[in-house]
């Protein structure tokens, strides 16, 4: 496959997450829906790399949700197996770190503060929840303290701050690292943004400037390997997060460890060799959910995978419906398989919106020390 060359790779120091060695510096952003363990799987085959599983909240885990524990499902090869927990209360917090550790369900753990989504917020959790200095310390600290005995790094991301009136995000950087978190990773967002606009790397230089003995990770509108080579470049960060950018396109990560490697960047697949990637996605979701389920669940993933390329509307429709893999083979097969990769499906991905409000629990600006746990921010099921 013809290649294009990339930037000048950075100088960095091997990525250090506890124990594990992360080479290339990448980390998989788990992402609700999307980074099951045959998504997982198949950026893996790609590259390597830290890839973390959809967000399991802690009541969920602690309670054995059945659904939960379907979820936290890796695969036998997969090292390090990398598990995020959201909570909002430090006890729940410590019981889930101490049943993965006793029961041996991950080698990392990774906490959840920078879910912008209302139904979170409301309750005082996600990118709300570090508002609450001394709530997040000890949420951080009785998840570190719990995994300690087995040796599991526990990291924490955030994002900026609730809005540009309420920025946390150095504070929390310097609480994760004293608590003692494996790394910090910083979404360049608020709250308040969502996913809108374009993320503040300058955030993610000024963290890095204040966390020092930790690593420090950026995240934010890493769509190719050379945004992440200029994000390292641009702010000094430890390694990337990637989250959307990889949507439909798990070719993202042999990109990236090329970029990292200082290899020329292959040029993007023909539309044929997308097909045997949707193809193989199918089958990988087949085997985890089953037939049917799985290719249900592959139906939000079309649009990605076709993005940009000519295909016509109403096969891209039937492409959004599909159930059976004699269906899915019949429309691959309609494709133009040697229709090669089109300039306009490079850039911005997935959920987007615009800027809102973020709403809080009433009183939640009051007192930043308050170490109450919010109530009702327990969520019971996992993903959301």
């Amino acid at each position: 496959m013809p290649s294009t060359t990339t930037l000048p790779v950075p100088v960095t120091a091997p990525l250090r997450i506890g124990p594990h060695v992360v080479d290339p510096p990448v980390v998989l952003a788990p992402m609700a829906g999307i980074t099951n363990v045959a998504f997982r799987r198949l950026c893996r085959e790609y590259g390597a790399g830290l890839y973390v599983c959809e967000m399991i909240t802690t009541r969920a885990l602690v309670e054995r949700h059945p659904e939960t524990m379907r979820m936290i499902t890796f695969d036998p090869d997969e090292k390090p197996r990398s598990m995020q927990l959201y909570g909002v209360d430090p006890e729940t917090m410590g019981r889930a770190v101490q049943m993965i550790v006793e029961e041996d369900l991950a080698d990392h753990v990774d906490m959840n503060f920078g879910c912008p989504v209302p139904k979170v917020t409301r309750k005082g959790g996600g990118s709300a929840l570090p508002y609450k200095r001394r709530l997040f310390a000890a949420i951080v600290r009785a998840a570190v303290r719990a995994a300690e005995p087995a040796g599991i790094p526990v990291t924490v991301k955030f994002r900026i701050g609730i809005d540009d009136d309420h920025v946390t995000y150095l504070d929390a950087g310097r609480i994760a690292e004293a608590e003692g978190a494996a790394a910090v990773a910083l979404h360049g967002r608020t709250a308040a943004q969502r996913y809108s606009g374009e993320a503040d790397w300058s955030a993610i230089a000024r963290l890095k400037e204040a966390v020092t003995s930790i690593p420090v990770l950026g995240n934010g509108d890493i769509f190719s390997a050379d945004d992440a080579l200029r994000m390292v470049r641009e702010t000094g960060c430890d390694g990337v997060v990637v989250g959307r950018g990889c949507l439909g396109r798990p070719w993202l990560f042999r990109d990236l460890q090329a970029a990292f490697a200082g290899l020329p960047i292959p040029t993007g697949p023909t539309l044929g060799e997308v097909a045997a990637v949707l193809r193989r996605h199918a089958e990988l979701l087949a085997a985890h959910l089953g037939e049917g389920k799985g290719l249900r669940d592959l139906r939000k993933h079309m649009a990605w995978y076709l993005r940009g390329f000519p295909i016509g509307s109403q096969l891209r429709q039937r492409f959004g419906l599909v159930s059976t893999f004699d269906e899915l083979d019949d429309l691959l097969g309609q494709l133009d398989h040697d229709a090669p990769f089109p300039e306009d499906a490079e850039g911005p991905r997935g959920r987007q919106g615009s800027p809102a409000r973020v709403v809080l629990p009433e009183g939640w600006l009051d007192d930043p020390e308050d170490l109450s746990v919010p109530a009702g921010a327990e969520i019971d099921h996992s993903g959301g």
